[in-house]
């Protein structure tokens, strides 16, 4: 009787064992923690955000207005912040895409001593609280005739400048800032593809009396492209939805609006404003500019194109 009554308690265990372990059910598994974070952190936000946009959202009570939230959205400040975030932009990826991939080829070079010092100092600033840094920052380029940079500046014999103060120089700010942060972590990126490169095609390029260059243009472009291509990619993305290097110098308002960015109209108009469901619409319309962009983008590097082709 008892060894019955063992057999059958074991047999619902050892089942329960089993679909743990079944190759069908295990993957399924596994994924779920990542399915389960994505439908309740980002696919149902979404949805509630589109839901939003077409309501009017008051303290307590909301109603559907139709598109007039998407009526508004196309107004000057719009444009002015598009316009603000499009140059971050487009200066972001310029230095964070080109500039750490000369220091990685020189940090990769053989003749170049300390390298694992140089990749943990310029690892720091990402490490750092934007706020933190902001606030250095602003420190630093103050308005002030006493600011390290006015200071600086009156050495070469030019006058103190109001940093925050003008389009051309708050925005050298804000890029100034990502870059500072963000440098490090890219050059890291591109690193990581060069200990890839087989230094037998170098050695094949010097036989064959290749330069710097075509050595550059043939060999190790070609291994880094996919590196370049993620990290052109993601500094768009995060370009279009940065908000924390203007609110750290700016806050609430810039004058005349040179600080504003997309996300920074957003929490204008939603938060500030309370008007959620505005808010939404621009967010919404923001999404489908980063789509637009973001595949024109992989198109004109490449990124669709199979190999070989």
């Amino acid at each position: 009787m008892e060894l019955e009554r063992s057999v059958q308690t074991a047999g619902p265990k050892k089942q329960r064992s089993n679909i743990l372990y079944s190759k069908k059910a295990a993957p399924y598994i596994f994924v779920s923690p990542f399915i389960i974070s994505f439908l309740v952190l980002s696919l149902y936000p979404f949805i509630s955000a589109i839901n939003m946009s077409f309501q009017r959202v008051l303290p307590g009570q909301t109603h559907y207005i139709g598109t007039a939230n998407y009526e508004r959205v196309f107004n000057p400040v719009f444009f002015t912040a598009l316009q603000n975030t499009t140059v971050y932009v487009v200066w972001t990826v310029v230095i964070l895409t080109l500039i750490p991939m000369i220091f990685a080829i020189f940090l990769n070079h053989r003749l170049i001593m300390f390298t694992n010092f140089f990749r943990a100092a310029i690892f720091i600033p990402a490490l750092t609280s934007v706020i933190v840094a902001g606030t250095i920052f602003r420190m630093i380029f103050g308005e002030s005739e006493a600011a390290f940079a006015n200071q600086v500046l009156q050495l070469i014999g030019l006058e103190a400048v109001g940093w925050r103060y003008g389009a051309g120089t708050a925005m050298f700010l804000m890029v100034a800032l990502a870059s500072w942060r963000w440098m490090g972590v890219n050059v890291l990126y591109y690193l990581a593809a060069l200990q890839n490169v087989s230094k037998d095609l170098y050695e094949a390029a010097d036989i064959d009396g290749a330069n710097a260059w075509q050595k550059f243009r043939h060999v190790t472009f070609p291994a880094i492209k996919p590196i370049f291509i993620f990290l052109s990619t993601i500094t768009t993305i995060n370009g279009f939805r940065m908000f924390e290097e203007s609110f750290v110098f700016f806050e609430t308002s810039s004058p005349g609006n040179i600080g504003l960015t997309m996300v920074g109209y957003i929490y204008q108009e939603g938060i500030q404003r309370n008007d959620m469901g505005f808010g939404a619409a621009i967010g919404i319309v923001l999404l489908g500019i980063i789509f637009v962009v973001s595949i024109i983008q992989l198109y004109l590097t490449g990124a669709f194109k199979k190999e070989g082709a």
